[in-house]
């Protein structure tokens, strides 16, 4: 039997390592709502009076809205592809992810320079058909038009988490209430939705975590939103105090979602009553019945990938030798470089926090594993408030060693720099390296540490030589889809960027807050092609892990 005390001291680097990250993460989050007990200054009164009313109706408009319709489309798309057998059903299962491939704000310049009055649409009807309509019935530019945006975009999230538990339901389930005389519909509502509530509610929150978290689709919109409201208070009215206390708002409006997703999932808990699970056997469609299977997949398939990205490919057409020179590579170089050291960093410490979780059943990594992840459902302009006055805050303690350093220098050395950028996406990210890595440790089981442990490793001697190993897979895949999630992200990027420091989002977001739409396609495809490489990748491994 192995000496506990022995087992403490080797866990010790573990568990000191661990709370440190878990305390620099949670800290700048700490600051944002210290900031609630002060007293306010001039400028709240007026926010109060023009901006937070607006904001919060607008907000919820959005979140409600956005949680409706991803619902509809997200659960019926998963038990149409799950149940029935239709014209390319293969490729509908995989190919109905690829939205999330396209990042909103990219969607949304998309498709308003498609139906303005110079776009494709209203061209064609114009030259083609000498039809001439009222520019109000193509404005997207609105809180509908937002809706629709995220809708298409982020339906996917529910899609995704509901297929998957769909097609792991046993089949007796579904027998047993044909044989009771209930149609397919019927079966849908009485049995599969109440046990698929989980599910549903946790696609759900995702969507609303990302439309809480979108800045640059209500930007372009012109609809005033919580995020709007934070960067027009900080950058238009120089307050960054009325930021924090709007940051400090919009958390509490997190922790109201966060809340409302454990009440949906109630306390319901389904299980199998058999250990042999049967897969579900698909209802052959044919006729009309299969045609508009194939229909309604196809017009949401297309209004949330195809469209866009032929419009975008376009536009590509026409610009890229205007656009494609050493400063785009550079531009290239920026979002690669800044990408790889905070996946590399994310994973390291993913990887850190998750071994320590799973070698110490203590409180404390309970409660490590609990906070490391709460980064995500946190919106990026909070995030960037918190990060940025915590490094001003280091920087004002640390001016004496600047001063030392180099006399009559800076004395926002860290503030101005790529380090507050990366400690950001670090924040915000680290829940996704944190599940896949904690994923792979699950898979692997401990078997295989104990029996190093036996044979006289340390914890740390064992974390290198065996379970790094046999989690690699878990630890590459992490490490790509943080790497893509950093690739797309944009409200983080714009406020914490270093000066004259641009990304490939930065850049399509100031082409088309420049209505210089061709060239944001530039910039735009690369992500996209990043993405589907994911969301292909993504498919794979979920396919495999089924089979």
């Amino acid at each position: 039997m192995l000496n506990m005390k022995k087992v403490r001291r080797e866990t010790n680097f573990w568990s000191v390592s661990s709370t440190i990250m878990v305390l620099l993460i949670v800290f700048p989050s700490i600051n944002i709502f210290m900031n609630l007990f002060k007293g306010a200054n001039e400028n709240w009164d007026h926010i109060k009076e023009y901006l937070l009313k607006t904001s919060m109706i607008n907000t919820i408009i959005l979140v409600i809205g956005t949680a409706l319709l991803t619902v509809v489309i997200g659960v019926t798309l998963a038990w149409i592809v799950t149940i029935y057998d239709f014209p390319f059903k293969k490729f509908f299962k995989w190919g109905l992810i690829l939205p999330l491939a396209i990042p909103p704000y990219i969607a949304a310049y998309t498709y308003d320079g498609m139906l303005n009055y110079t776009g494709v649409i209203q061209s064609a009807l114009r030259n083609s058909f000498n039809i001439t309509v009222q520019q109000k019935y193509f404005d997207i530019t609105s809180i509908k038009g937002a809706i629709f945006i995220f809708t298409m975009f982020l339906f996917p999230y529910v899609f995704t988490i509901t297929k998957a538990f769909f097609a792991k339901q046993s089949s007796n389930l579904i027998e047993s209430a044909r044989v009771l005389g209930n149609s397919t519909w019927e079966i849908f509502f009485k049995v599969a939705l109440p046990i698929s509530r989980t599910a549903i509610a946790g696609g759900v929150t995702l969507v609303v975590l990302e439309v809480l978290n979108d800045y640059g689709v209500v930007k372009y919109f012109g609809v005033t939103t919580f995020s709007t409201a934070i960067f027009k208070t900080w950058f238009s009215l120089g307050d960054i105090d009325s930021a924090i206390r709007l940051s400090a708002l919009l958390m509490m409006f997190v922790i109201v979602v966060l809340t409302g997703e454990k009440v949906l999932r109630g306390r319901k808990q389904f299980s199998y009553t058999s250990s042999k699970i049967k897969p579900l056997n698909p209802i052959k469609l044919k006729g009309v019945k299969g045609g508009a299977a194939f229909t309604y997949c196809f017009i949401i398939f297309s209004l949330g990938f195809i469209i866009p990205t032929a419009q975008l490919i376009h536009w590509f057409s026409l610009s890229y030798e205007k656009i494609l020179t050493m400063k785009f590579l550079i531009l290239i170089k920026n979002t690669v470089i800044v990408g790889i050291i905070a996946s590399v960093l994310i994973i390291m410490i993913a990887t850190i926090v998750a071994n320590f979780s799973r070698i110490s059943r203590g409180g404390l990594a309970r409660i490590c594993s609990r906070v490391i992840t709460l980064g995500y459902s946190i919106p990026g302009s909070v995030i960037s408030i918190g990060v940025i006055s915590f490094f001003i805050l280091i920087d004002n303690k640390m001016s004496w060693l600047y001063e030392m350093i180099d006399k009559g220098g800076g004395k926002l050395v860290l503030t101005t720099s790529l380090a507050m950028l990366i400690f950001a996406y670090i924040i915000r990210f680290l829940a996704v390296g944190f599940n896949t890595v904690e994923a792979g440790f699950e898979k692997v089981g401990k078997k295989y540490f104990e029996a190093s442990r036996m044979l006289g490793m340390n914890v740390t001697q064992t974390f290198f030589k065996v379970d790094f190993k046999m989690i690699r897979p878990a630890i590459l895949s992490g490490f790509l889809l943080v790497f893509i999630d950093i690739l797309k992200e944009l409200p983080l990027t714009l406020i914490l960027r270093p000066f004259n420091f641009e990304t490939l989002a930065t850049k399509t977001f100031e082409y088309a807050n420049d209505e210089m739409i061709h060239e944001a396609a530039i910039a735009s495809i690369f992500i996209i092609i990043i993405g589907v490489i994911a969301v292909f990748l993504f498919y794979r491994t979920e396919k495999d892990e089924v089979r």
